[in-house]
């Protein structure tokens, strides 16, 4: 049977623009912070606890870039003391759907990538 999907036969374009969103949006810490505040919103400080092994400075750079890119929104809670409490935005939370099919394909083909990662290994030595 004929692929009718129009998209098959195009070619896939990656530009500088598409590489610099996904450095920004899907490195490890901010896959880390969305997977938390994807649940509810946090301080600081409940970040850093949920996500143990980042670095504050990690976790300051992280919250700004997703900031900036419109994923995350960074609120000041008017109480004693004063406090931050990030949230995800709707744009933030559009990303969730094509997030969850990437981890889904990576689960389900682990298997085949480890055989082929020792395969490699075992070339190479």
């Amino acid at each position: 049977m004929p692929d009718t999907d129009p998209r098959a036969h195009d070619a896939l374009e990656i530009t500088a623009p598409h590489r610099e969103l996904l450095d920004q949006v899907l490195d490890k810490w901010s896959l880390e912070v969305l997977a938390v505040l994807c649940e509810r919103p946090s301080r600081f400080n409940e970040l850093r606890r949920a996500i143990p092994a980042v670095t504050q400075k990690s976790l300051t750079a992280t919250l700004r870039r997703l900031e900036r890119n419109g994923i995350v929104e960074r609120e000041v809670v008017t109480t004693r003391p004063v406090a931050v409490e990030y949230r995800i935005t709707p744009l933030g939370k559009s990303m969730r759907g094509p997030v969850d099919v990437l981890l889904d394909w990576i689960g389900e083909h682990t298997p085949e990538i480890e055989r082929a990662r020792d395969r490699f290994d075992d070339a190479e030595e």
